[in-house]
């Protein structure tokens, strides 16, 4: 389970200060082993869609994005993914994802995947590994994308995709004083950047020279999780009293996005990856309940009646997939 991310993230004092010595210990072991480690390519190109620091930045709908923008293009996409907070990953092994898969046993955001994109999808820690499975099963796919897998660089890669919220960036402080698994710097060496919000006259530097794109979430109707056929337009909720449950990188979004649009909210955070139970939704006050669908997958089992999935999708600007598909016909993913 993966735990909220410690508050003094946020800032540049005495405990950041204290563990710097350790980010840059960090910094150093993280740059000799990519430097050290030998590329596994693939007979197909593959797109890595990641960030460089821990914590929720909107990753997953980008990759549906991605996936439908190759399609609509005549491709024939595949998704390779760890599978946090499933036991396969857990165990190091390799699956392939239905889309009617068992979140516990493969993965909360693949099983999501897998029902947005209805590409093959393989978990597996072992990244090379898992894509290897899945050209193996799907013989036709033609390009792969790598969920979160910026940072594992034994899977080559031909193009590489940062998605950026700056409000995960935190003090800018490689791990253990802040939250990031890279420094800004790396963000220089990508093909292009989807920020997700504005971005600061900092970040701005630190992506001259990459196209960088806008990206917002767009809610869709709420679907119920005992009959998903049965919608209800968010805007039903207005001026209604709901508890509002996310198991995300950032809960706080989520519940902006509901507060937003005038709902009156009970928050209920709980950790990424949270593997919830029946009592994680027996809360006192009988009033509907709203979740992301990242939840809505672990939770439509035992859902009480009236409980919600508020489903989003990426809306990125004019020209990411355009120059995506440029740099795969390009043929500078056969080097």
């Amino acid at each position: 389970m993966a735990a909220q991310a410690p508050a003094f993230w946020q800032r540049r004092g005495a405990l950041a200060q204290l563990l710097r010595p350790l980010s840059w210990l960090f910094g150093v072991l993280a740059a000799r082993r990519r430097a050290a480690l030998r590329a596994e390519r693939l007979p197909v190109p593959v797109i890595v869609v990641g960030n460089i620091a821990v914590g929720g930045s909107g990753k997953t709908p980008v990759v549906a994005w991605l996936a439908a923008a190759l399609r609509a293009a005549g491709h024939r996409p595949g998704i390779v993914s760890r599978g946090h907070g499933g036991r396969v990953s857990a165990d190091g092994g390799v699956a392939p994802v239905p889309a009617d898969g068992d979140p516990a046993f493969l993965g909360d955001e693949p099983v999501l995947l897998a029902r947005l994109t209805g590409c093959p999808l393989v978990i597996g820690r072992d990244r090379p590994a898992a894509a290897r499975a899945l050209l193996r099963l799907h013989p036709d796919c033609d390009v792969l994308i790598a969920d979160d897998g910026l940072q594992h660089y034994r899977l080559a890669r031909d193009i590489e995709i940062a998605v950026v919220d700056e409000a995960t960036l935190g003090n800018r402080l490689l791990l253990p004083a802040g939250p990031l698994r890279e420094p800004l710097a790396r963000l220089r060496e990508m093909d292009l950047v989807i920020a997700h919000g504005p971005l600061s006259p900092t970040l701005r530097a630190a992506t001259a020279g990459v196209p960088v794109y806008p990206m917002q979430l767009q809610g869709d109707d709420l679907r119920a999780l005992a009959d998903p056929a049965c919608t209800c337009p968010l805007q039903a909720f207005r001026g209604r009293r709901v508890h509002a449950v996310a198991g995300i990188g950032r809960p706080q979004r989520f519940f902006e996005q509901l507060a937003d649009e005038g709902i009156e909210l009970v928050p209920h955070p709980f950790p990424d990856h949270h593997r919830f139970v029946a009592a994680d939704l027996a809360f006192g006050e009988p009033l509907p309940i709203l979740m992301t669908a990242k939840d809505a997958v672990k939770c439509r089992a035992f859902a009480p009646a009236d409980c919600w999935e508020y489903p989003v999708s990426a809306q990125i600007g004019s020209g990411a997939a355009e120059r995506i598909l440029e740099i795969l016909e390009d043929g500078r993913t056969s080097a």
